[in-house]
């Protein structure tokens, strides 16, 4: 995602924690297209800084600040931490969620990578004004 900020593209790049299939906390690096993962914040950056192309290493970055926004309410936090849970426990013993609790997970999932890419694109227009 290019942005046009002060007469120079800019790459927003934003900085999420996601859990891996394990539980473990891992921080998710989004550029556009582009995506790492890495043990911290920096080590998602630093990979994902390696995959960009010239042209996009100019970049605005975006770290979230994990609580709850016009983007991304309370409820939807809380919710998507219930579904993570019952997610981790499923897999532990062997199963899956039921499909009705998968699907709102996956939502829950997207809605949340969609509301970091929104805060981004916020924040840019508040940059550029």
């Amino acid at each position: 995602m290019n942005n046009r900020l002060s007469g120079k593209d800019m790459t927003t790049v934003a900085i999420l924690p996601v859990s891996d299939a394990s539980g473990d906390r891992l921080y998710r690096a989004i550029a556009g297209n582009k995506q790492s993962t890495g043990k911290t914040a920096g080590e998602a950056l630093d990979a994902l800084t390696a995959q960009l192309e010239g042209n996009e290493l100019d970049t605005l970055l975006i770290l979230q600040s994990f609580r709850p926004d016009w983007f991304f309410s309370a409820f939807e936090q809380q919710r998507l931490s219930e579904l993570m849970n019952r997610w981790r426990t499923a897999r532990d013993r062997g199963q899956m969620l039921p499909p009705e609790q998968q699907a709102e997970l996956d939502s829950l999932v997207e809605a949340e990578l969609k509301a970091a890419t929104a805060r981004s694109a916020a924040l840019v227009q508040q940059l550029s004004q």
